[in-house]
């Protein structure tokens, strides 16, 4: 496993400026293997101001503590550094995420210095083509406060084999908590904070060059979103899986079902009914 060590994060434009140059148009040849390599940032402060400007977009409260969603957010600068400079065996363009898990040990203060770590994980066949993940790690000293999957889809063409699926179970006894008026610009607004400016999300417009009728929310933010409106417990884990696109603007239900330490949740149409996003939250 080879290191890279940063003295602070790095920036995400400069990764997209790589994509706007075409270096990830061109489809990579050879064996799909991800690269054994780990990006870590050393030691750093979160800058307050730019997590306040995430605060507001997301829902949370500005409360002396750094959720752990944003310190996931924070690694997709390494993982979009990752993609474009390390022999990446799949093109940036197309790449579905499709999941999200995250745990956190304890709260985390703004003010703590913080080690951030992320590294390729398992790479595994799909239905519509081969999935991988991204493992982050964030640290205080030597104490884990969170860790973080993020799982990709990189479609292509499968040979027929179908993987296994999960069991069927009970849908949850869900109960509408509220409904969400989603702006137009929610994906501009957080593209700013988040440094996530792919086209689908920014404008009607860009978004109809790959195939949308409109802009989607980041399923990130919606993520963000939820855990915000939740009581979170001081340690917990949440895991979410992004299902349809969340067009924008759109009005959208917000349910959830409670059953002893777990909280099931669901983001979905409130017209059309269907699903967007769903996951679950566990107490530690």
């Amino acid at each position: 496993m080879n290191t890279r060590h940063f003295s602070q994060l790095p920036k995400p434009y400069v990764a997209y400026a790589k994509v706007i140059q075409g270096l990830v148009f061109k489809k990579p040849k050879g064996a799909k293997v991800l690269p054994q390599v780990e990006y870590v940032v050393d030691s750093f402060k979160i800058d307050p101001n730019h997590l306040k400007a995430y605060n507001e977009v997301c829902g949370f409260k500005n409360n002396g503590y750094i959720p752990a969603i944003y310190l996931a957010v924070l690694s997709q600068s390494l993982q979009m550094h990752m993609m474009t400079t390390e022999a990446f065996p799949f093109a940036l363009l197309g790449l579905v995420h499709i999941r999200n898990q995250i745990k956190q040990t304890r709260k985390i203060g703004v003010n703590e210095k913080l080690t951030l770590s992320c590294q390729f994980g398992e790479l595994k066949p799909h239905d519509k083509g081969m999935q991988f993940d991204f493992i982050t790690t964030t640290k205080v000293g030597n104490d884990v406060v969170m860790e973080g999957v993020t799982t990709y889809l990189a479609r292509q063409k499968t040979d027929g084999t179908v993987t296994e699926k999960a069991k069927e179970t009970k849908e949850p006894n869900f109960q509408v908590q509220s409904v969400w008026d989603v702006s137009e610009n929610t994906g501009r607004r957080y593209a700013l904070t988040s440094g996530d400016f792919n086209l689908i999300h920014i404008h009607a417009l860009t978004a109809k060059a790959f195939g949308f009728k409109q802009a989607i929310a980041h399923g990130m933010w919606s993520k963000a979103r939820v855990l915000a409106s939740l009581n979170l417990a001081d340690a917990y884990e949440a895991d979410v899986y992004f299902k349809l696109p969340m067009y924008l603007p759109s009005n959208v239900e917000f349910l959830t079902a409670v059953v002893g330490k777990d909280t099931d949740f669901l983001i979905r149409n409130q017209k059309t009914q269907k699903p967007h996003v769903s996951g679950v939250v566990k107490a530690l």
